[in-house]
């Protein structure tokens, strides 16, 4: 799997506000890479607020966050190729949508197309600390995106 070009996708940061995020680990035998822009609370109401809720969010900042996963899996019991995709979200107060979409290299949602995903999956937030800036974990089978008082896990497992 060629990580690299991906990597390089995200462009320089060192005149934005947020920075370049990487994560990666193996679950279940995949090698799996998210690679994000990590925007900060800076005060602000994050969720409901500078992120609307029941819309499709960049899931990031700047460019749209991708995943690279290094074989096929299966996110929340349902069977996702090997690939790299952008990674979108739609927020909800108590469940989330989360958005495998096969155009990886995007700015934003300014141009999502439904149309182009590869898979939808529903999962529940938690309450977490406070993150001040945005990150993704690799923990045990899940991929945990955390910001402010929230961490949204996606669980994954190798493909059947």
């Amino acid at each position: 799997i060629a990580l690299s070009p991906v990597w390089g996708q995200r462009g320089d940061d060192a005149n934005r506000l947020s920075k370049n995020g990487r994560t990666e680990g193996n679950i279940a035998g995949a090698d799996v890479v998210v690679e994000f822009g990590r925007p900060s609370v800076k005060d602000r109401k994050v969720w409901g607020g500078l992120v609307p809720f029941d819309r499709v969010w960049r899931t990031g900042a700047d460019e749209c966050t991708t995943i690279t996963l290094g074989s096929d899996v299966e996110i929340e019991g349902q069977a996702l190729s090997a690939g790299t995709y952008s990674l979108f979200t739609v927020p909800g107060e108590s469940e989330w949508t989360v958005i495998f979409n096969t155009v990886a290299d995007q700015w934003g949602s300014f141009n999502y197309d439904e149309s182009k995903d590869a898979l939808r999956v529903t999962v529940e937030p938690r309450t977490a600390e406070f993150v001040e800036t945005l990150d993704f974990e690799i923990d045990g089978s899940e991929v945990i995106l955390r910001w402010e008082e929230l961490a949204v896990p996606i669980s994954l497992t190798a493909a059947e």
